[in-house]
């Protein structure tokens, strides 16, 4: 399966009010290993960056002023995430930004474009509600190094959060996943491959019977009738 990891910078916070994307980082992922295959821009974006946003990407109007704007690398993106299912953090925001950069072009939202969208911000809360779930928390979370991360940015940001993805969904592999495939990967397990016929199977003796009886009788004189564990036992 083709995902695309996405990320985005932004002047501000709100493309209604005229806010726009200056920087749009995609990590492939194809049956969940990354392939190199990523995509990376800097836009212009025709306006200047809000003060409060400029603190956290650091992206200046004089840098991003011969970038391209969005309307010359639309057409590539959207060939690039083109039926692919796109992982991103606090969806919403990311998708709000895309909408409205598409919408000024009079082309179909991004929506329209992918398979589907996985919000790992919403699975994060899922798994640990309560608990503060922003890239970084993730990060510290399943042990993927973001020493580097001084400012936010796009690509960076996309690379981190494709670890974390990969972290959070480790249990949906198959029994016949290459284990050793991702090694040196931060914060992946390194777990042996043992053959079927190595596993052993210890059925309990009769003195080990005879005492499990004693405890399940012991556990019905206390209910006064049929404890759940005998009730639930398999017949023999």
């Amino acid at each position: 399966m083709r995902q695309i990891v996405l990320d985005t910078e932004t002047t501000g916070l709100n493309p209604r009010s005229g806010d726009r994307i200056i920087e749009i980082g995609c990590v492939e992922l194809f049956n969940r290993r990354l392939t190199g295959n990523n995509l990376h821009y800097y836009v212009n974006p025709e306006r200047d960056s809000e003060e409060g946003a400029l603190a956290v990407h650091g992206l200046t109007t004089e840098f991003l002023a011969d970038k391209p704007k969005f309307a010359d690398i639309a057409s590539e993106l959207r060939d690039y995430l083109q039926g692919a299912e796109v992982i991103i953090h606090n969806a919403p925001f990311d998708i709000g930004f895309l909408d409205a950069e598409f919408e000024r072009l009079q082309v179909p939202p991004f929506n329209r474009h992918v398979a589907g969208v996985i919000d790992t911000l919403v699975e994060a809360k899922a798994l640990y509600p309560g608990k503060r779930n922003s890239l970084d928390a993730l990060c510290d979370r399943y042990g993927v190094s973001n020493a580097h991360r001084t400012l936010h940015g796009a690509l960076l940001d996309a690379e981190l959060l494709a670890e974390v993805y990969l972290a959070m969904t480790r249990g949906q592999n198959s029994f016949t996943i290459d284990l050793h495939a991702d090694e040196g990967r931060a914060g992946e397990a390194h777990l042996p491959v043992l053959p079927l016929g190595d596993v052993l199977v210890l059925r309990a003796g009769e003195s080990e019977l005879a005492a499990h009886e004693q405890v399940l009788n012991s556990l019905d004189k206390e209910v006064r009738g049929t404890c759940v564990w005998r009730a639930a036992a398999p017949a023999r």
